[in-house]
């Protein structure tokens, strides 16, 4: 969990690893340009409406969250620069339609085979209750579906 690219040292560490051969996948939520940072894939997962901190966090937080969630500049920096996919947590059709929305405003063609849907959901039950019409969708507008299989195996636990 986490924005990997507030960390001042990844630069660093990301420069020392590809200069050992491996390869380097960021997860980020797009919302720091990368500067120039070694990456193979860049796995970008801007956060969506459905994504608002509770209110057990303060209001303060919580706007600063809804204002600096979607950074399309900071998304297109991504796509130029690297090997991309963007993966987005879906809990109703209405966050398809804010994908697509958003997707549009970046005014550039995406292969809709680079867009990984993820049902969201903490449990087994929740999950598959949404993986059926969300696999569908996927099929039928030729996104690719991602499981949450770390929740399948092992439930809502940190570190799995």
């Amino acid at each position: 969990g986490g924005e990997p690219m507030i960390a001042k040292e990844l630069p660093a560490l990301a420069a020392a690893l590809k200069q050992l051969g491996y390869h380097l996948t960021i997860e980020t939520a797009a919302t720091v340009a990368p500067a120039g940072i070694a990456c193979d894939l860049a796995s970008l997962s801007p956060k969506l409406a459905n994504s608002l901190p509770d209110e057990r966090l303060p209001a303060s937080w919580r706007e600063k969250h809804a204002a600096l969630r979607w950074q399309p500049d900071v998304v297109k920096a991504w796509l130029a620069g690297y090997g991309y996919q963007l993966k987005f947590v879906v809990s109703s059709e209405a966050d398809v339609t804010e994908i697509e929305s958003l997707l549009a405003q970046l005014g550039m063609v995406i292969p809709r085979a680079k867009i990984l849907l993820m049902p969201e959901g903490t449990t087994v039950e929740t999950l598959r209750a949404r993986a059926g019409w969300l696999g569908e969708l996927c099929k039928a507008r030729g996104y690719r579906y991602a499981p949450r299989l770390h929740v399948e195996l092992y439930g809502n636990k940190r570190g799995t």
